[in-house]
């Protein structure tokens, strides 16, 4: 059976935590692209930084060959990176094995990422491979395979769409509660007020899409 898994990571080891060396406030973004090459998640963004006086000269990691600023889109710093794959990391753990990213998005002091993998056994391995080769990993959730949305589908903004996302990793959806609206903020760089605004209208439209659609 087809799984989904996430995992968290909370110390430096990752190869892009020298960014956060740099920019302390940034978040990351890596992309995911189908390859055409032997290169491996060549693209991230990078958000909450001053983008027009970015630059990843100073960025200097031994898991990392070359990086450099592509472009700036909305606010956001498209970024292209040569991994050195000598480098034990979570990127080296899913070329071995067989799992692949879904996602995956940093801060300062958290990673997040989500893989898909094709049986346990395929989890199993991965998680073996982390823990034979000291990269630290915790799981924090498992499920069953689901579809990727996009968020559009159910008519939420972006901006909507992230705030109840890291809401709902954290917890805040959950009961108890192992999150408060300050949590998120903090999470997302932004106020409590505005945090409270974004989940108040996303679930308004995540309900009028689903629910309401149902019933017609």
């Amino acid at each position: 059976m087809a799984i989904e898994a996430t995992f968290t990571a909370t110390d430096g080891e990752f190869p892009l935590a020298a960014v956060f060396s740099e920019f302390p406030t940034a978040e990351i973004e890596l992309d995911r692209v189908v390859p055409t090459n032997e290169f491996i998640i060549p693209y991230f963004w990078v958000r909450d930084v001053e983008i027009e006086t970015i630059s990843m000269e100073d960025v200097t990691h031994p898991g990392i060959h070359d990086i450099q600023v592509v472009d700036n889109v909305n606010g956001a710093a498209f970024i292209r990176i040569d991994w050195d794959l000598a480098y034990e990391s979570v990127l080296t753990a899913i070329i071995e094995t067989n799992v692949n990213l879904i996602s995956a998005l940093g801060r300062e002091n958290q990673w997040s990422f989500e893989f898909r993998a094709e049986s346990q056994q395929a989890l199993a391995d991965f998680q073996s491979y982390c823990r034979d080769h000291d990269i630290p990993l915790e799981l924090t959730q498992l499920h069953a395979l689901s579809p990727l949305e996009s968020g559009q589908e159910y008519d939420l903004t972006d901006a909507q769409r992230e705030a109840m996302t890291v809401a709902y990793t954290l917890g805040y959806y959950n009961s108890p509660r192992e999150a408060t609206r300050q949590d998120v903020a903090n999470e997302l760089g932004i106020s409590p007020q505005a945090v409270g605004s974004r989940l108040q209208r996303g679930t308004r439209r995540l309900i009028s899409s689903t629910i309401n659609r149902l019933d017609e």
